[in-house]
């Protein structure tokens, strides 16, 4: 059920068109002379505009007819349907479990009786629906998506079985197919693809969303890769380091991955464009061509299981001033990602959006880390064609504790690949959309901007984040969740969630209550508190244990 806030502040506005909020920015600035650091503390007033008005979304995804593919738009049919089916454990309904927006809270503070009141993540601002996306996309394997749901081996036998007729009748367009940049393994897939030049095949992508946007009625179009890893694309002068340089080579057919060549026609669409996995899809130049279009992109790889874990433990262990020195990393599946991955210029790109996830973590305590020093850090991943899509992932970190102690924490992680990757897909079109709603003046300012074309507020869900130049790259998974959670709150004029509970934590009440009754207020019989020891009472801590009267 969709909660209704509303934002009780003459900061915020709510018209027709847009929610109006004013917000007051608090940062910090940081010099350093010889051993002493200087912090100045400054404020920056800004005017937040999002527009109210949800669009008629649609996504068109590169691999359509793959795993990842064909696993999402089957959760988006099966909740639209509100299906139900039954498997050896009893009946399932159709949910949206490992979505941030669909399937967690934020909290919004305390109700009267002093319990946090959490709401869904998507109430917070107006939000497209997943229900409401409409599907489109290539792929180059011609099949439809009811028999490549099939080939995918994901969803229980029953529910394919309701969802067929309806998956049966939808065809990926072809595609971009330049062999060398995937495995030679994948070529037997290969019977969906675009003939003629690199150009004629971009003029082709861009023909299709053109297609799609008017044949569908949908407002806006979002390209999503999450097709095969391709091998890592030589940086080269000339070629790809300009937007001008790339969209030459593009003409002249010189080196551009498929990814980027569909990376380039949906921001020649003007269609926000995000890369699902690890290879180095946004050259210098297809970022130049995306800034100067006013184009959002956004990747890379997407964060589902065991790298997705690996940010959060190894932030724990830093943040508790535990020194992690070994981090080994080992995987294996069998589906077709893993095929593709089991050739080494593939598993190095992977590799290497794997490996830097804790770099940001490390950089942050030099108590524990010399400069230059961090842990010895191997990832390995494995193809066995048995488990399928089930994937498996073990871990071991070895990490020093006090006095020259030693502490290891072994974990197995089996991982339903597909079924993690559906939910991050959702989110990172889902937040994309709403960025394309928001903008921002600030004081002083006669102009609103939007967000950087590189949309770096995505690296929650990516494994190898893409941020503007200069700006910090953060893996840490909670500080990349409350900078979403606090960028949505500044949109509505609220202040980011501090978890501080000082009305809580000091002798004295100081927050007026929902009454306009201040907490401060006593009876006439005083109650002293006669033990340090504090009783929970409904979440809100009562220092009530023995009375005594004064007077």
């Amino acid at each position: 059920m969709t909660e209704n806030i509303r934002i009780n502040n003459p900061n915020v506005k709510y018209t027709d068109t847009h929610i109006e909020a004013q917000y007051c920015y608090h940062t910090t600035a940081v010099r350093r002379d010889g051993d002493t650091l200087t912090v100045t503390p400054s404020v920056s007033e800004l005017e937040f505009h999002t527009e109210r008005r949800v669009p008629r979304l649609g996504v068109m995804l590169v691999g359509w007819g793959g795993n990842n593919g064909t696993t999402v738009t089957a959760a988006v049919l099966a909740n639209r349907l509100g299906l139900t089916w039954r498997t050896k454990t009893g009946e399932q309904k159709a949910n949206y479990y490992g979505s941030l927006f669909q399937s967690s809270t934020v909290c919004l503070g305390p109700g009267p009786d002093g319990k946090e009141v959490n709401i869904p993540f998507r109430d917070l601002l107006p939000m497209v629906h997943p229900n409401d996306i409409v599907f489109d996309g290539w792929d180059i394997s011609s099949m439809d998506l009811g028999s490549a749901m099939e080939r995918a081996e994901v969803l229980d036998w029953s529910l394919q079985e309701k969802l067929r007729p309806h998956m049966s009748n939808l065809r990926p367009r072809a595609s971009i197919y330049i062999p060398e940049f995937i495995a030679a393994n994948q070529a037997g897939r290969a019977d969906n693809v675009l003939k003629g030049t690199m150009a004629e095949q971009v003029k082709q992508i861009r023909a299709d969303i053109q297609d799609f946007r008017h044949s569908s009625g949908v407002d806006k179009v979002i390209v999503l890769w999450t097709a095969n890893t391709e091998r890592f694309c030589d940086l080269t002068a000339g070629v790809n380091d300009t937007a001008k340089n790339l969209l030459a080579a593009i003409q002249s057919g010189g080196e551009v991955s498929p990814s980027t060549l569909f990376a380039v026609a949906s921001i020649l669409e003007g269609c926000a464009y995000i890369n699902g996995s690890p290879q180095n899809t946004f050259v210098p130049g297809a970022i130049e061509l995306a800034v100067e279009r006013n184009v959002f992109i956004a990747g890379d790889d997407f964060k589902s299981g065991q790298t997705k874990i690996k940010s959060v433990l190894v932030d724990f262990l830093i943040s508790a001033g535990i020194k992690p020195t070994s981090i080994v990393s080992y995987n294996h599946l069998g589906n077709n990602d893993g095929m593709n991955l089991s050739a080494p210029q593939q598993f190095r790109s992977k590799e290497i959006s794997k490996s830097n996830v804790v770099d940001d973590m490390v950089n942050s305590n030099p108590i524990l880390y010399r400069k230059g020093e961090k842990p010895d850090h191997c990832v390995v991943i494995k193809y066995v064609p048995y488990v399928g899509d089930s994937k498996r992932a073990m871990d071991e970190y070895t990490s020093e504790i006090m006095m020259g102690g030693t502490n290891t924490i072994a974990m197995h992680n089996t991982c339903e690949d597909s079924l993690l990757a559906s939910p991050i897909i959702l989110d990172l079109v889902l937040l994309t959309e709403l960025c394309q709603r928001v903008c921002v003046r600030p004081q002083g300012s006669e102009t609103f901007q939007s967000f950087h074309s590189v949309l770096a507020i995505l690296s929650f869900m990516c494994k190898a984040p893409l941020v503007p130049p200069g700006a910090p790259l953060v893996n840490a998974y909670f500080r990349q969740r409350a900078c979403i959670e606090n960028i949505m709150r500044a949109c509505l004029g609220l202040p980011p969630q501090n978890h501080m509970h000082l009305e809580h934590k000091l002798q004295r009440g100081f927050l007026p209550r929902h009454d306009n009754r201040i907490y401060d207020n006593v009876p006439t019989k005083m109650v002293l508190n006669t033990s340090y020891h504090a009783s929970q009472q409904n979440g809100v801590c009562a220092h009530v244990v023995k009375e005594a009267t004064i007077g």
